[in-house]
């Protein structure tokens, strides 16, 4: 069932890339954004991963908290954080929870892989409810900072 914008989102407990445990239920006063993605060091997701990081501080300017998601292991998104020099946290939803949670499981992949995230954006408010939602059918999509920024922008 997909996220609807005045639900309450669902939680989640998921470890970082530094093996720090992170839930929704413990972010609350704060706004979040949530960036699922498909697979780190692929082409778009490094791309779109590498732009928040550019925009991070107009985030944090907005009072969010920014995290990105994907079904990746802890040590391959602690590889990618570094390597792309992100500076807010990724969670790795490897039990595939997450994904199912947020209706953003992609069934089909490149070669063939299943199961892992769509590129996916939520704004969610201090009290847990979604203020914004883009699930993208196409992994290549690319989403909608603008649209993320006005979510973020009417709640500060």
């Amino acid at each position: 069932m997909s996220i609807a914008i005045g639900q309450k989102a669902p939680n989640f407990n998921l470890p970082d890339q530094d093996k720090n445990m992170v839930s929704l239920e413990g972010l609350k006063g704060k706004n979040i954004v949530l960036l699922f993605f498909p697979a780190a060091f692929s082409g778009n997701c490094t791309k779109e991963m590498c732009q928040m990081r550019d925009e991070l501080s107009f985030f944090n300017g907005l009072n969010a908290s920014v995290y990105g998601i994907s079904v990746d292991m802890i040590f391959s998104l602690a590889k990618f954080k570094e390597t792309n020099a992100l500076t807010f946290p990724l969670l790795s939803d490897f039990n595939k929870e997450t994904i199912a949670a947020y209706d953003v499981r992609l069934e089909s992949f490149v070669v063939g892989l299943k199961g892992v995230a769509k590129r996916a954006s939520f704004v969610i408010d201090k009290e847990g409810i979604v203020r914004f939602a883009e699930v993208l059918p196409n992994p290549g999509d690319y989403p909608s900072f603008d649209e993320i920024k006005k979510a973020l922008e009417v709640l500060k």
